[in-house]
């Protein structure tokens, strides 16, 4: 069943109950309901069709959800973009995959509009393509995900499982909804019947206000570790009053060490998972003792080399995605045995298992409990919740006039995961390129740009604000004067990486 109809079943069964709230709307089942058939007449209007892509492009969450619930009422795919992209990113990723239509106006209520007869129901096909959204490395190269109607609800029962939602439930969602966490977080609680709050960003103000009503908070560790500051403020009796969440899902990045003991301390059960947009659930910790697979996942740890110690994460399941839109290549991978991979590293449990039924070496989680994931194999950052995919910032910063090279790495934080990182190499004006013939001998000179103008921390921040997601931006900015190179003359990106970790890096910080 769409999304779209089950909420329609919840504004039969109880049409007052509270659907959605953000900080500028609220709505009833009965209102969101009438508010999506009155935007499906919409989009009809406007030349929709079953199968086609509808690019939903609004900043208000509330309206958001009534466009993309609006799309699947017709049978169209709705792809969530973000409406705090520039011009640039907005015009490069949409070129790319080429919707149909590109909704960025806030969809006529119901109310104020003339009466039409309601839309033609679509009749849905689980293997329908039936939702669309990017991952987070999509400047420069856009990389929307597709997925199939069953793909996205089928792992709705197992979801409630883990956090126990009911109808009678208030779920924060704390992010923005172009993050497929926090997508399918406010989708699966509309289709529940439950209460969404949904601010659209992380607003600290906006979270603090409701917290105390909320019995499932959908976040990544940085948030819940803030959630959990606000309620130990409150004094030990915290815990024992109704204040805080009941159960806290968590993805995006690795647990620091202590926040699940804080949480329980607060009275809040934490439930950690592991996925991906490509491959969407594919491991959950709901109690301290490790990732195993989500359920129907099957996971697989397969050697690097003869001599490795981390294998690549390889998943089936029917909650994978389709794959790419719009011709758009990345980490998302498969084989012939509908195994796939986005390049996941883990740790590979002794002793290795050697299945003579494939063609390959594997290790099988389910015969080992659980997953230690150590990072992506192309060295894509996870931050906070986000997926950045380190050349797509660099082919941004290379760009910029007076830069040589650039690498961009994680550097590891407790709370995000890592941060992103960049490693510049600045021209030397006298010799066109940082290094090529001499030492640099760190003059200021070394940090003008081919056109005069200064390298400096701002002139990088104001292109990565320009052309960069949040998520993308560098946090830390480091200047070097001769970028390690490999044999054949590429960045050797694991040595700059191990040398910020170890200090040994001759760099230093832009300024």
């Amino acid at each position: 069943m769409p999304v779209a109809e089950q909420v329609r079943s919840r504004a039969a069964e109880r049409p007052d109950r509270l659907a959605l709230r953000s900080p500028s709307r609220t709505c009833t089942y009965a209102s969101l309901a009438a508010d999506v058939d009155a935007a499906a007449v919409g989009l009809l209007e406007r030349g929709a069709r079953p199968g086609g892509l509808v690019a939903v492009d609004v900043a208000e969450p509330v309206d958001m959800l009534t466009v993309l619930l609006a799309a699947d009422t017709i049978g169209a795919v709705p792809l969530v973009c973000d409406s705090a992209w520039s011009q640039e990113q907005r015009s490069a990723v949409l070129d790319a995959v080429a919707p149909e239509i590109h909704v960025r106006e806030r969809p006529r209520p119901e109310a104020e509009q003339e009466r039409r007869p309601p839309p033609e129901r679509y009749v849905p096909h689980p293997e329908d393509l039936a939702w669309a959204g990017f991952s987070s490395g999509s400047t420069g190269r856009p990389r929307a995900i597709v997925r199939t109607r069953e793909s996205w609800i089928g792992s709705y029962p197992a979801a409630e499982k883990l956090s126990g939602l009911s109808w009678s439930d208030t779920v924060l969602v704390p992010g923005p909804l172009v993050s497929s966490l926090f997508c399918f977080a406010a989708l699966h609680g509309l289709a529940a019947g439950a209460e969404v709050i949904v601010t659209g960003r992380w607003s600290p103000r906006a979270v603090r206000e409701v917290l105390s009503e909320v019995d499932v908070v959908h976040a990544v560790p940085h948030m819940l570790d803030q959630m959990l500051t606000w309620i130990e403020d409150q004094g030990p009796e915290a815990s024992q009053r109704r204040n805080r969440p009941r159960t806290a899902l968590v993805s995006g990045a690795a647990l620091p060490p202590g926040l699940r003991e804080r949480a329980a301390a607060a009275g809040v059960g934490v439930v950690a998972y592991y996925g991906a947009v490509e491959l969407s659930f594919v491991a959950v910790d709901p109690d301290g003792a490790g990732l195993r697979p989500f359920d129907e996942v099957e996971i697989d740890v397969r050697p690097t080399g003869d001599e490795a110690t981390l294998g690549e994460v390889w998943v089936r399941s029917p909650w994978v995605a389709e794959g790419y839109l719009g011709g758009a290549t990345g980490p998302f991978r498969w084989d012939d045995d509908g195994w796939a991979t986005v390049g996941d590293l883990a740790e590979l449990p002794p002793p290795m298992i050697m299945n003579t039924n494939r063609s390959y070496s594997t290790v099988s989680v389910h015969d080992h409990g659980s997953i230690q994931l150590r990072g992506r194999g192309d060295g894509a950052i996870l931050t906070g919740g986000a997926t950045v995919v380190p050349e797509d910032v660099e082919a941004v910063l290379a760009a910029v006039p007076g830069v040589a090279g650039v690498v961009v790495v994680g550097m590891p934080h407790e709370q995000l995961g890592a941060v992103v990182t960049a490693v510049v190499e600045v021209a030397d004006i006298e010799r066109g390129a940082a290094g090529d013939d001499a030492e640099n001998d760190g003059a200021d000179g070394g940090d003008t740009s081919m056109d005069g103008t200064p390298v400096t921390r701002a002139l990088l921040e104001s292109v990565a604000r320009r052309e960069l997601s949040l998520a993308q931006r560098p946090r830390r900015w480091f200047e070097i004067d001769r970028m390690p190179r490999t044999a054949v003359g590429k960045p050797a990106r694991a040595a700059i990486s191990e040398g910020l970790a170890s200090g040994t890096l001759n760099a230093r910080p832009v300024r």
